[in-house]
């Protein structure tokens, strides 16, 4: 029985993200098309995305590229065009919301539904893998006990994020960005108006709190519950952050390569994507990279509050102040802190506040400014300049581990190399001139040292054999042109046997499980308006992104509750009438809060202006 093979998949901002993501332990890398994708500033040219497929192939990784905005109707010709380059220029698959590329002529290519498809009801789910998509990359507000539910439903790959930035809205159902500054996260335009600073309204009129990050959640991190999702189903783990820095994609690849590792090393019935094991240079931490504070995020319900009171990243706790100064701080217990660190804390009134590192002395750290913090104080430090550089400095980690064989032959020798795990093997023959040894164990020695120095490749051998009739001496420049035409070989070879997985979407009738459709379909071109019509929906609104008149409407559906947050929830704290949060204030506008307890969610409406 073949293993089931369990992916990491990290972001590509560009090809060199996307190359130190699969050198420091990706299966995969999902990178931006020239244009459409979800992130319109991490666009790439077919140019980008060539190179990094022939650099993730070479370990048999793979790349899905993401076009994955609605589409006009002036856009679907140029759409089509730049997916046929897209294939031609390898990738492996195409992420995509809008179900109007289903009625385009397509290459053979795998097609994943973007979370952007809003794939959170398992009958959306089970009618994208019927009507030909190859996987789903599921809502992330999805519970383990719902993931098994859509997995006991279904045969075709389920991906989910495990680690970054959070949407507050249901993805691809969020039209705050597009309502408030006319531009609209379905086109890859958000504004991110989730992270601005709200004043939260209660009865009467009555302000319950002002200049709060209302919407701001905190980042994802499910590391401690990878074993769980994969009993559930999950076999592709997403990582967050196609505009986030090379350290950032270093660190994070490198911290879930080693967990997904461990379980995959404990269970015979688990296996890896791509070739090569890795070991990083430096020990990976995620509260080291940007993040406004962890949330496992519903994956076991309703477990945790999630609100993160800042836009801004938190870091890492390092303890609480134990002294200070009108410039200084000490922090007791806290590790060595060094010139350029940022720290950070939340003051008396709930804003984060925080001072580059000038100097230290005697456990005194020393800010330019004058500094107003209180004993107790917990904290954190969001930029950590040694830990940085030495994220920088750090060499490609994943190596292939192979073994060799140095065998004497009646013409010269043979040099056969083999990964670890037999699967795929080379036998070069060398016609050289083969001179006996004076001394045996030198001239064993010599061979073994020349052989397996790799340090340049992408090798590491693990395993070394001599077969001879009797010692043999070699020049240890004809050893090295041995070693380096045999790997050169064999780096072929393992070229040769990467076969990408294609598909070819056949058109069908599958009845939707709907048969009306609202804006929230996002259906913005005729083409996807002919998908869903064929597929038996026969009322169909336009995309909020073409109405006229948008006042009134539903701009997004959140897990995120505000009534919770404050400690009134009805259903799992004790109702408070005098503190529940109504409305939202932003500058002149101002926005419902109605909650679908059945349905444990919040959803936020227009409500007109504020004055």
């Amino acid at each position: 029985m073949n293993p089931t093979l369990i992916e990491l998949l990290s972001p590509a901002r560009d090809a060199e993200h996307g190359i130190a993501a699969i050198n420091t332990g990706a299966d995969a890398v999902y990178i931006g098309a020239p244009k459409f994708g979800a992130r319109s500033a991490a666009g790439n040219s077919i140019a980008e995305i060539e190179k990094l497929c022939i650099h993730a192939h070479r370990f048999h990784a793979k790349v899905y590229a993401a076009l994955n905005t609605i589409l006009f109707d002036d856009e679907l010709a140029e759409a089509e065009r730049m997916i046929h380059a897209i294939y031609n220029a390898g990738a492996d698959a195409l992420i995509v919301q809008d179900m109007g590329i289903l009625e385009m002529d397509l290459p053979p290519i795998q097609l994943h539904a973007s979370t952007q498809a809003h794939n959170f009801d398992v009958r959306r789910i089970k009618f994208l893998q019927d009507i030909g998509f190859s996987r789903a990359i599921i809502a992330r507000e999805l519970s383990l006990e719902q993931i098994r539910e859509i997995k006991s439903q279904i045969s075709f790959g389920l991906e989910a994020f495990v680690h970054g930035a959070l949407c507050v809205s249901f993805s691809g159902q969020c039209y705050m960005s597009a309502f408030h500054g006319h531009r609209s996260g379905n086109r890859g335009e958000c504004a991110q108006p989730c992270r601005l600073n709200y004043d939260i309204m209660g009865q009467n009129n009555r302000i319950v709190d002002s200049g709060v990050n209302a919407l701001s959640i905190r980042d994802m991190n499910r590391s401690a519950h990878l074993a769980e999702m994969i009993a559930a189903g999950v076999t592709s783990f997403k990582i967050e952050g196609r505009l986030k820095d090379m350290n950032y994609v270093r660190n994070i690849t490198s911290y879930y390569r080693r967990k997904l590792d461990e379980i995959i090393d404990a269970n015979e019935k688990l296996g890896r994507v791509a070739l090569g094991r890795c070991t990083p240079d430096f020990e990976p931490d995620p509260e080291k990279s940007f993040n406004r504070g962890f949330t496992e995020y519903f994956l076991h319900g309703r477990t945790e509050k999630i609100s993160a009171h800042t836009s801004k990243s938190l870091g890492k706790r390092l303890g609480q102040v134990s002294e200070s100064g009108w410039n200084f701080i000490k922090i007791a217990g806290a590790p060595e802190i060094s010139n350029g660190d940022g720290l950070c804390w939340f003051d008396q009134n709930g804003a984060l506040k925080g001072f580059a590192v000038q100097t230290t002395d005697h456990g005194k750290i020393y800010s330019d400014n004058a500094i107003d913090v209180t004993q107790g104080t917990v904290i954190y430090r969001n930029l950590d300049t040694v830990f940085n550089h030495r994220i920088a400095a750090a060499g490609p980690a994943r190596r292939i581990p192979v073994n060799i064989v140095f065998s004497e032959t009646e013409s010269g020798v043979d040099l056969n190399i083999s990964t670890e795990d037999g699967k795929y093997s080379l036998i070069r023959n060398f016609q050289t001139e083969k001179n006996i040894a004076r001394d045996a164990v030198k001239a064993a020695d010599t061979i073994k040292t020349q052989l397996c120095k790799t340090g340049s490749t992408f090798y590491d051998v693990v395993g070394f054999e001599l077969k001879w009739g009797s010692p043999l001496f070699f020049p240890i420049g004809e050893l090295n042109r041995i070693r380096r035409e045999a790997f050169e070989a064999f780096d072929q070879l393992l070229n040769s046997e990467y076969h990408r997985e294609e598909n070819t979407v056949v058109v069908n009738d599958v009845p939707y499980f709907e048969n009306e459709a609202g804006f929230a379909l996002n259906v913005s071109n005729a083409l996807a308006e002919q998908f869903y019509k064929r597929h038996g929906v026969v009322k169909i609104s336009p995309a909020f992104e073409l109405a006229d008149d948008n006042r009134g409407k539903n701009l997004m559906t959140t897990k995120l509750c505000l009534r919770y947050e404050y400690n009134c929830c009805p259903v799992f704290q004790k109702a408070d009438a005098d503190r529940e949060p109504q409305f939202l204030i932003l500058g002149n506008n101002k926005f419902r809060l109605d909650y679908d307890c059945k349905s444990c969610v919040m959803k936020i409406s227009d409500a007109g202006s504020y004055d």
